[in-house]
């Protein structure tokens, strides 16, 4: 009689969840469909509308003062190779260390 009472709560219990959880799909999937359907609309509003009659040209301005690059390259290149030395020295220090509790 017990395992009729469980099996009939577990039943009804998984029949709630199923209801609770489709009608939250059935509201997501509402919503996604509204969302597409606006997205739609707002792509089509500009696909309609007219390009401009002449783009600006794409000129490049990174290397316009190729000099003051060069400069900041040297300065980078000069603060890399003293983390360099610098890195080299602790490691150094470290295989040292290690070797001081080999010995």
């Amino acid at each position: 009689m017990v395992w009729v009472i469980v099996w009939t709560l577990l039943v009804l219990g998984t029949l709630v969840g199923a209801f609770v959880l489709g009608r939250d799909l059935w509201r997501k999937g509402r919503a996604l469909l509204a969302e597409l359907a606006r997205a739609g609309e707002v792509l089509g509003a500009h696909v309609e509308a007219p390009a401009p009659a002449v783009a600006a040209p794409i000129r490049g301005g990174l290397l316009t003062d190729r000099a003051g690059h060069r400069a900041r390259v040297a300065q980078l290149r000069a603060a890399r190779a003293v983390r360099r030395e610098a890195r080299q020295v602790r490691h150094e220090r470290t295989v040292l260390g290690w070797r001081a509790y080999t010995r």
